[in-house]
């Protein structure tokens, strides 16, 4: 029984993924406009950021339509294949659900923020102009 569930939702996902990728790059957001000196230094916090992902994930779309907003040049990282990033998500957030976000701080310490809307909350908190 569980193969013909995962098989359903997998050809689930492969007939509405394209659909919801081609709904996200039309409802594309415009990105905030800061002062080249401002974008610096935001480009460089958000190199102590990584999303974990899925593409086609209804709210790790949310979380990027957001860092778009807020031009935030966030790495990436594509957790759906069992593989090394997957492991990364699981050893150090303690389980493999996406949206995640990994804080780091400079002394190598990392935070694991799961939610979504926590996730929006933080990045606002942090990056929304002023």
């Amino acid at each position: 029984m569980k193969v013909v569930i995962r098989a359903f939702f997998r050809t689930l996902r492969l007939v509405i993924g394209p659909f919801i990728l081609l709904w996200e790059m039309i409802t594309r957001p415009k990105g905030v406009s800061r002062p080249a000196q401002a974008q610096g230094k935001v480009d460089r916090e958000c190199g102590m950021l990584a999303l974990y992902e899925f593409k086609t994930c209804p709210f790790c779309i949310k979380v990027r339509q957001e860092m778009r907003r807020l031009s935030l040049p966030i790495e990436r990282r594509d957790a759906q294949q069992p593989g090394s990033v997957r492991e990364e998500l699981v050893r150090g957030g303690g389980q493999a659900k996406v949206p995640c976000l990994r804080v780091s701080d400079k002394a190598g310490n990392s935070k694991w923020l799961y939610e979504s809307d926590e996730i929006i909350a933080y990045l606002r908190g942090r990056f929304a102009p002023q």
